[in-house]
């Protein structure tokens, strides 16, 4: 049988076990990374898709991909579903989620867009990332 040899290159770029992955996930986001929104009269805390999507490349080694895999809309909202797929050492695994928002909304972004970005969120915390902003305090 013979040995295969990876280069240290190799060993830092390819899919990491999906374990670790999870592991880092699971850390609290940094608050430099978090921005902080009004909603009638609460202040949510969450972390912009654009971060996610740095965060996810950086635990991941960039091996992960995620993919609008429905749409639909009512008279008054738009509702998004996303996959999220980290490819790992052990294989790909893969998280979804909804979002939406109202067709009405007056807020920063369109409808479709603030849906997908919601929905891509929620597929990540499926894997532990930011889940943390979820929890409420009592």
């Amino acid at each position: 049988m013979e040995a295969t040899h990876h280069t240290l290159a190799e060993i830092e770029t390819g899919p990491r076990p999906l374990a670790d992955i999870l592991k880092d996930l699971a850390r609290p986001i940094p608050a430099r990374h978090l921005r902080e929104k009004k909603q009638g009269s609460a202040v949510l805390t969450f972390c912009p898709w654009y971060r996610t999507q740095k965060i996810l490349d950086h635990y991941t080694r960039g091996h992960w991909e995620s993919r609008v895999t429905g749409i639909t809309t009512s008279d008054e909202r738009v509702f998004v579903t996303v996959r999220v797929t980290i490819h790992a050492a052990e294989g790909s695994f893969s998280r979804e989620a909804t979002g939406t928002e109202r067709l009405s909304v007056n807020a920063y972004g369109d409808p479709s867009s603030n849906a997908e970005s919601m929905a891509f969120r929620r597929a990540c915390a499926k894997f532990g990332l930011g889940l943390h902003l979820y929890e409420k305090e009592d």
